[in-house]
């Protein structure tokens, strides 16, 4: 088993909390690591019908088998459970007693939010980190080989082929997880809307546009862009519009949790056509701003991630919001450094009277711009 980054705040978390939630997106390693964290817990996962179907059926007598607590995986298929988790929790001292773990996000939370408020911490668990894949038994070496496995144990570890395990990855999302959190009829529908997204990567969403290219109306597309971000396929980075006086853009971009999945939406069939790629630019931004919201889950922290853009199409890629200051970072996935990428974050320093930031790109670390730092793409985590 892989060391995740997440396990230091694994531990901090059971300590605090009676129970403990750990979501991430399906085969992101959510059951690996409870099972090799909790080795003395009883481990169930309610994909099993005949666990679920007894949870469903008869919660009391399913949770009395359980007097130490439990690990429960996919426990958003049996939400009746939580209520009756609440009692069990009251009556208890035990921090860590039960590990809910699930891949949908909405359902977990909302079940969460009614039943366990504040008996229950959170960690998010998305697929491996550079640091992580980096010392699999056999590594990604490039940066276009990074990209196109993504993070996704079953390839950066166990080297399952990458078309054929996503080809089964999405016909299992769509066929099954996706039912879950709506009752979509059209999946064919559901599942070109998927690949459109992927084509919109880094891009402001447009509903109205999405719409009209899936055939679909406005609130279908906004419905299924909410089923997409709640079972951690994609995800939404905010606007920064605090303290300003200008005309700024106020429409999130959508980025996907893991860009392997995105290469392959895009029918990208190996690393070496990331070299010359139309989306190696859009798929570079998606990895490092990724790579920078594990960085935070993997801390057990929320992200701090937003973008800036105002109307006169002035840009920062990525603001980290640190309360009193907001930190800029460039992103540029070229590996030659040119005095052009520094454009943004020059506006930037000038707007705000702030100095410093960042870029990050293919080429050299440790080289520095006026008051700017230089980071190679695996040197991200020291920001």
């Amino acid at each position: 088993m892989i060391p995740r980054d997440s396990s230091d705040s694994l531990k901090r978390i059971v300590s605090s909390f009676k129970a403990i939630a750990i979501t991430g997106p399906r085969q992101s390693g959510k059951t690996t690591l409870t099972k090799s964290f909790f080795p003395e817990k009883p481990y169930v996962t309610l994909e099993n019908p005949k666990d679920r179907n007894l949870a469903l059926a008869d919660p009391v007598n399913f949770l009395s088998a359980f007097q130490r607590g439990a690990i429960l995986d996919e426990v958003q298929k049996a939400p009746e459970l939580f209520s009756y988790l609440q009692g069990i929790l009251d009556a208890s001292d035990e921090k860590g007693k039960f590990i809910l773990t699930g891949s949908n996000n909405f359902l977990l939370l909302e079940s969460i939010s009614q039943s366990l408020a504040g008996r229950v911490g959170y960690l998010d668990l998305l697929p491996f980190s550079i640091h992580e894949s980096e010392i699999c038994p056999t590594p990604p070496t490039t940066l276009e080989e990074h990209i196109f496995l993504g993070g996704y144990p079953s390839l950066v570890h166990d080297r399952t082929i990458p078309e054929d395990w996503f080809a089964g990855y999405v016909r299992t999302y769509v066929e099954r997880d996706v039912r879950l959190v709506k009752n979509i009829s059209d999946l064919n529908t559901f599942q070109r809307f998927l690949y459109l997204c992927a084509g919109r990567i880094g891009q402001q969403i447009n509903l109205t546009n999405l719409a009209n290219d899936t055939g679909v109306d406005y609130k279908t597309i906004q419905s299924w862009l909410s089923v997409l971000q709640a079972s951690y396929i994609v995800y939404t980075l905010p606007p920064y519009y605090k303290n300003f006086n200008k005309r700024l853009t106020k429409t999130s971009k959508l980025y996907f949790y893991d860009t392997g999945l995105a290469c392959y939406l895009l029918g990208i069939k190996n690393a070496s056509e990331l070299t010359n790629h139309g989306y190696r630019g859009p798929l570079f931004e998606n990895f490092i701003i990724t790579e920078l919201l594990k960085n935070r889950y993997n801390k057990g922290q929320r992200s701090n991630l937003f973008y800036w853009r105002d109307s006169s199409g002035n840009e920062i890629d990525v603001l980290i919001d640190s309360g009193s200051t907001q930190i800029p970072v460039e992103i540029k996935s070229a590996a030659t450094l040119n005095m052009d990428f520094f454009k943004g974050l020059n506006y930037w320093k000038k707007l705000t009277g702030q100095a410093g930031g960042n870029l990050i790109y293919a080429g050299e670390s440790g080289k520095q711009y006026k008051n700017f730092s230089v980071f190679n793409w695996k040197d991200i985590v020291r920001l």
